[in-house]
């Protein structure tokens, strides 16, 4: 739908690649119900992608999520998709992002909007019908990039340009921008590690720097989601290259103690690295004998289970257990009474903290890749009834020491051993 706002955003009509790859997302996923629902509400009602995915559609990377951006309130985005029958939840109504679901596929649906206060943690918003006011709130000029469905381009800020030039420029006033949100001091290190092509500007580092400390206004939560979307990145490596971005992340993160050993990675480490989760990732980062550990879980707000595993590396790495140790029968223990993921880790940990590559740890870890935790073959009613033991805590003590003896001995116990346990 074309309108005389259209004008403003240097609407590009050829169908280059970047246009026919939009237009395809349009016509070949469940998106174009969502253009048909938001565009038929009324005369004057458009939706255009906007955002990260038509970055990635312009380096040719690998799209994920579809971010759209609507001149319609929340509250008519809502009668839109209910008109047409599409699943939806409120997100974040009071920011005006509504979520529509089609096909198990999630689409954030984000009104126009422009800030009244921003306190650089949160921002009171008011809904806007002005494409270009919303573009001018936006971070950085190549997330404020929108297309329509069939890949007209609307870039009131060049975005498109400074991607392929390997530009990350603020929108406006640097320093005003950050001071919006400090979130986007950590967002510039990521943009910078994936599309530049070029050195920092001086000024634009002493602008974070004069203000890093509005980090401490910010959630621990999203502190950690925002670098965890850098270290998913394909470019995540590239940041140490960089000192500058560098010391940023370490300013950020105090707790990161290891961060400059993800530059010295052995050979299998370094080609393995994307195949790790953020959470053993982290283990990388923060492990390094001392209470840091403690520490990082202490002031970020990860699950039990994350938790767990942390720890448990954690454990094992202090008491400096030596690779001669690193064997089927010492982790036999681990694997019955911590479980694989335990075992995976601890072997992992030590595989990407060793100077060079040890095979015979790399071997360990293929043996329990398709390992199933056995069941103890002798139970309480064998005991009971084989040898006339009765139900109490004498029973509980000699299962135990039977349990013992049989992961000991790699999950093998003889009735002779049993036997002398229940006689004794």
């Amino acid at each position: 739908m074309y309108n005389f706002l259209d004008k403003f955003f240097f609407r590009s009509r050829n169908l280059d690649y970047v246009s026919q790859n939009l237009r395809d997302i349009t016509n070949n996923t469940s998106a174009k119900k969502i253009f048909n629902a938001i565009n038929s509400y009324s005369e004057t009602s458009e939706v255009r992608y906007v955002g990260g995915c038509i970055r990635k559609v312009i380096k040719k990377e690998s799209i994920d999520d579809v971010d759209l951006a609507t001149n319609l309130k929340p509250n008519e985005v809502c009668e839109a998709l209910k008109k047409k029958e599409i699943n939806y939840y409120e997100t974040g109504i009071d920011h005006g992002t509504i979520t529509a679901v089609i096909d198990n596929l999630k689409y954030e649906i984000t009104s126009l909007r422009k800030d009244v206060i921003t306190d650089g943690r949160h921002a009171k918003v008011e809904f806007s019908l002005d494409w270009k006011e919303d573009a001018a709130r936006r971070d950085f000029s190549i997330n404020s990039i929108y297309s329509d469905g069939e890949g007209n381009l609307f870039d009131p800020n060049n975005g498109k340009k400074d991607l392929e030039d390997g530009l990350v420029n603020f929108i406006g006033d640097a320093e005003n921008r950050i001071k919006e949100d400090y979130l986007r001091i950590l967002r510039y290190v990521r943009f910078f590690t994936n599309y530049s092509n070029h050195k920092h500007k001086p000024e634009i580092i002493k602008i974070i720097k004069r203000n890093i400390g509005g980090i401490s206004k910010l959630s621990s939560e999203r502190l950690l989601d925002e670098f965890k979307k850098l270290t998913l990145s394909k470019n995540f490596l590239k940041l140490f290259e960089d000192s500058s971005s560098v010391e940023l992340i370490q300013i950020i993160f105090p707790q990161f103690k290891n961060l400059d050993k993800l530059k010295k990675l052995n050979t299998y480490a370094y080609h393995n690295l994307k195949n790790i989760d953020f959470i053993f990732l982290l283990s990388l980062m923060i492990i390094d004998g001392t209470d840091n550990t403690d520490y990082f879980l202490y002031k970020f707000n990860l699950s039990k289970k994350d938790q767990k595993r942390l720890k448990m590396i954690n454990l094992f790495h202090k008491e400096e257990v030596s690779i001669k140790k690193f064997n089927e029968k010492n982790f036999n223990r681990i694997f019955y009474f911590n479980g694989k993921q335990a075992v995976t880790d601890i072997i992992n940990f030590k595989i990407f903290t060793s100077d060079k590559v040890e095979k015979k740890l790399i071997n360990l870890m293929e043996s329990y890749k398709n390992k199933v935790i056995p069941t103890m073959p002798i139970g309480a009613n064998n005991l009971m009834t084989k040898y006339n033991i009765p139900e109490g805590k004498t029973l509980g003590n000699k299962l135990k020491m039977i349990e013992e003896v049989w992961v000991n001995n790699g999950f093998k116990i003889s009735e002779k051993q049993v036997k002398k346990i229940a006689k004794d």
